[in-house]
């Protein structure tokens, strides 16, 4: 590749990473072009493109579900049976948890349809049809140059069109998104089900082994699923929960596969990733880093080390706190993994590369796309660099005490009760809305969060933002956080729901709510965020206007390349390869793990590397039947080079056959700025090997009537 080295920068790795590996991207399935198919026929695919994505008849993207709204699942029977991440499901599981019927730990299995527990509020969707919209949009639009204006009208029209589908819909729901920042705009239509049932979900120990230690990290013996049902009317359709409902016959059901796979194998994933930001600028790499990550790494880090200390000591909190735990904890590691990645991986000096090579190429156009594209950069600079003071403190705040603490979020929600409603509304409205909250809540724990996070944000947040509750304190306590704290929590009605309840629902007290200690503090802080947010606003649609323009550009600039639009959470699928990879220098990892590692990682009682004995029992058997490899061992997880963000938790991993072969839950370390940039060297999606999934139903979970519905292949 000598010849390459006279390229730019920039050139030379979009060159590397979308011609020579054909990994990198989250494409659109009916946005395919021809380089896509010839890559994926080379890696090993062999469905037709109506057999992967079909508008008219069933295809294999019709088992892809969009599950509880941030993550993916797979219908795998056609009983309505779900594949999804146990992170997924988490929620859920710890939701039905109690010191009785402690799912977190013990797992849970229902032996019958009868046994499977309806979840309230949970929905799965399924993806009836996306439609490209672009040219109704822009017709709109082209003559408009405001941004504000322009993304008004784009606004107003995407509700009327959306209201157009919705209307009178209770189980249908149409989303405009944009795509390719905001120079393409689809519609895509689902049906909503709201009939969730859990039915299998193994024991934290296996579905959460590693714990944070392991979060993000290869070699991993994650045993990362869970196994819901969606139900149905009569008729088939979505409805809403009835003991009369009957499980869901889906479009299309995921074959699975107990071949395996070997090193430079096929491997395809189809999901719902959230969001990424690869044609971010590097002002906006150094703000993400340096106003976003960094204050978010602080925060949470105390907060979390005081969550654990209480869930260590106390069974009952442990169940309260284990999902909002792992949910902080989660993006936390994200965000520390993110920026040792930027830095590592030169990400800064790659984008400015990039935007040198584009002012280049800009230089060289004619007069008419350089009065086009010639703000595009000078915007995002500018508006960038002006607003990373008030990013700062927004996130601090954010994190802090917007939601940082949960008596700030009680107090918000309080707040949202309208007086104006009927006696029987407003009791409605704090049951439904408010209430639950309190399930997962200690208040004096969050007692003690509440003084660290504003001893945080006291320290962090400029003078200029910081709301004027702090002079408050700092007058009344002289700045103590503990005693405000405590003064907050012994007069305040919120942290207690009877308090709160009685004050809220009688018109004689709810008046005096505007002068209690989190009601004051929870308008504070509004007061500041608002504030902080219109300063914010001013630079936002510079920002959006230029990264507009400068995809438009980079289009333009690199007519042959195929680029991929940002993730939003839209059904995307990548395709690459099953395949190890060298994380650092002098060191190797191989492309799967077996049961070996847990054996190697196993610490007796530990909170993050035990097991059940039961469950050790059956891995030293090593009656593995066929769901062994080649070598009688039984394969946990392994890893591909597959394209994945947030979201695309719980998508299946296919191989070219199109039949399930693991459950992406997670993404590697040394690649943690993969939402920025592709790293093609070492950017891996690590996934739950299928047969690990099926081997814990059938051992442990003695769940043949389960096993008994799915369509498993082993052919070759």
């Amino acid at each position: 590749m000598a010849h390459l080295k006279k390229l730019p920068l920039f050139l030379f790795f979009l060159l590397s990473t979308l011609s020579a590996s054909a990994d990198e991207g989250m494409w659109m399935l009916n946005n395919l072009k021809a380089d896509n198919w010839d890559a994926m026929r080379k890696l090993g695919f062999s469905l037709s493109p109506d057999e992967l994505s079909s508008s008219q008849e069933s295809s294999l993207k019709d088992a892809i579900v969009h599950f509880d709204g941030g993550c993916t699942g797979v219908s795998v029977s056609n009983k309505g049976l779900i594949f999804t991440n146990h992170h997924c499901g988490f929620d859920a599981i710890q939701s039905q948890s109690s010191l009785e019927h402690d799912y977190l730990k013990d797992g849970f299995v229902a032996a019958n349809f009868t046994d499977e527990i309806a979840i309230p509020n949970m929905i799965i969707r399924y993806l009836i049809k996306t439609e490209n919209i672009t040219p109704q949009i822009m017709a709109a639009v082209d003559s408009i140059s405001d941004e504000y204006e322009r993304l008004k009208v784009i606004t107003d029209m995407s509700i009327a069109i959306e209201d157009s589908i919705n209307k009178d819909q209770e189980f249908i729901l149409a989303e405009v998104s944009s795509y390719f920042d905001r120079n393409e705009y689809y519609i895509n239509i689902y049906e909503v089900f709201k009939d969730i049932r859990m039915v299998f979900a193994p024991p934290s120990s296996v579905g959460k082994f590693g714990g944070d230690t392991d979060n993000w990290m290869w070699p991993r013996h994650t045993g990362d699923f869970s196994a819901f049902r969606v139900y149905a009317n009569a008729d088939n359709r979505a409805a809403n929960y009835s003991a009369d409902n009957s499980p869901y016959k889906p479009k299309n059901v995921a074959p699975i596969s107990l071949n395996g796979y070997n090193e430079n194998d096929f491997c395809m994933t189809i999901g719902f990733p959230g969001r990424t930001n690869r044609y971010l600028s590097s002002w906006g790499i150094s703000q993400r880093v340096n106003s976003s990550n960094m204050p978010r790494i602080e925060a949470r880090g105390i907060k979390q080390e005081l969550w654990k200390e209480a869930m260590l000591r106390d069974d009952a909190t442990r169940i309260k706190y284990a999902s909002k735990y792992a949910r902080s904890s989660n993006y936390w590691k994200n965000s520390i993994g993110m920026n040792r990645g930027i830095e590592k991986m030169q990400v800064v000096e790659r984008k400015e590369s990039l935007e040198k090579d584009f002012s280049d190429w800009l230089d060289a156009q004619s007069a008419e796309k350089q009065e086009l594209y010639g703000e595009a950069l000078p915007l995002v600079k500018e508006a960038y660099t002006a607003s990373t003071e008030i990013q700062e403190a927004l996130t601090y705040l954010y994190e802090t005490i917007t939601v940082g603490t949960e008596i700030t979020r009680l107090a918000f929600a309080a707040m949202s009760l309208n007086f104006d409603d009927t006696a029987q509304e407003q009791a409605t409205f704090f049951n439904e809305e408010i209430l639950p909250a309190y399930k997962n809540y200690d208040a004096k724990l969050d007692q003690k969060v509440l003084a660290a996070m504003l001893q945080v944000a006291q320290k962090r947040i400029s003078p200029v933002f910081l709301p004027q509750i702090f002079k408050d304190i700092e007058k009344k306590y002289k700045g103590d956080m503990e005693k405000y704290a405590a003064h907050v929590f012994s007069t305040s009605v919120v942290p207690y729901p009877d308090k709160l309840e009685e004050a809220l629902l009688n018109p004689k007290k709810a008046k005096k709510l505007k002068n209690d200690p989190a009601y004051l503090l929870a308008a504070s802080i509004r007061e500041s965020l608002d504030a902080s947010f219109i300063a914010s606003g001013l630079f936002s649609y510079d920002i959006l206007k230029g990264e507009r323009l400068f995809f438009a550009g980079l289009r333009e600039m690199y007519p042959e390349k195929n680029l991929p639009s940002d993730a939003n959470s839209s059904m995307r699928m990548s395709y690459g390869s099953v395949s190890p990879y060298k994380p650092f220098d002098g060191a190797w990892y191989d492309y799967y793990t077996t049961t070996k590692g847990i054996f190697e990682k196993y610490k007796k009682d530990d909170s993050e590397f035990h097991l059940q004995p039961e469950i050790l029992e059956l891995f030293k058997k090593k009656d593995f039947g066929r769901y062994a490899n080649e070598d009688g061992d039984l394969n946990v997880c392994f890893i591909s080079n597959n394209d994945i963000t947030g979201g695309n938790s719980g998508s299946p991993m296919f191989d070219g056959k199109g039949r399930v072969i693991g459950l992406a839950f997670d993404g590697n370390w040394e690649a943690m700025s993969g939402d920025i940039v592709f790293e093609p060297e070492v950017q891996k999606t690590i996934g739950v090997d299928i047969r690990y999934v099926l081997f814990i139903m059938e051992k442990w979970g003695k769940s043949e009537r389960l096993l008994d519905e799915l369509l498993i292949n082993c052919d070759e």
